[in-house]
């Protein structure tokens, strides 16, 4: 069944709880505009100047870093409850050293507004345009946060990206 067009808030309990169970895939491409799919566990979505808005934090360590830098652009996707393993495989190998969607045997799809594919297998697909970019302050992170946060200094940039389009599986809720 294709996926329909949905409001950027309409699954936002879904979405939370993917952050969680069973995963949500970042995806951006590399200088050679080859896929990359980061798994996230943190993010949030909220209105920021107006727009709707998909925070994700990236580490500057991991490779998916010098893919959103090169890209400008993101798309978030849920996995169903049947995929959710890749979100653990996705989670722990480099897209450095291997071609994620290739070994899970996850399909691109060209977005609609940006140069970042969607996953066909995933039930939620943002597609997101980065309007804003920020570092995590190491001198103004609450102590607490940066002591079971980054214990080894490794911060994260905020990558704040102006909701472009939403598609959804219209059974989404019972692949969940």
């Amino acid at each position: 069944m294709a996926k329909t067009t949905v409001g950027p808030m309409e699954y936002l309990t879904e979405t939370v709880n993917g952050l969680r169970d069973p995963g949500l895939l970042l995806v951006s491409l590399d200088r050679n505009r080859r896929p990359n799919a980061m798994t996230i566990g943190w993010g949030s979505i909220g209105v920021y100047w107006g727009l709707s808005i998909f925070v994700v934090p990236v580490r500057f360590s991991r490779y998916t870093y010098e893919c959103m830098e090169k890209t400008g652009d993101f798309t978030v996707n849920l996995l169903p409850r049947r995929l959710a393993d890749l979100a653990a495989f996705c989670g722990t190998v480099s897209g450095r050293d291997h071609d994620k969607l290739v070994e899970a045997k996850l399909t691109a799809v060209a977005g609609a507004h940006v140069k970042s594919p969607t996953l066909e297998e995933c039930v939620l697909s943002y597609e997101c345009r980065v309007v804003h970019a920020n570092e995590v302050e190491s001198d103004t992170l609450f102590r607490d946060l940066k002591r079971s946060c980054y214990p080894r200094g490794d911060f994260h940039k905020l990558y704040f990206g102006q909701i472009l389009n939403v598609v959804a599986d219209p059974n989404l809720r019972r692949k969940l």
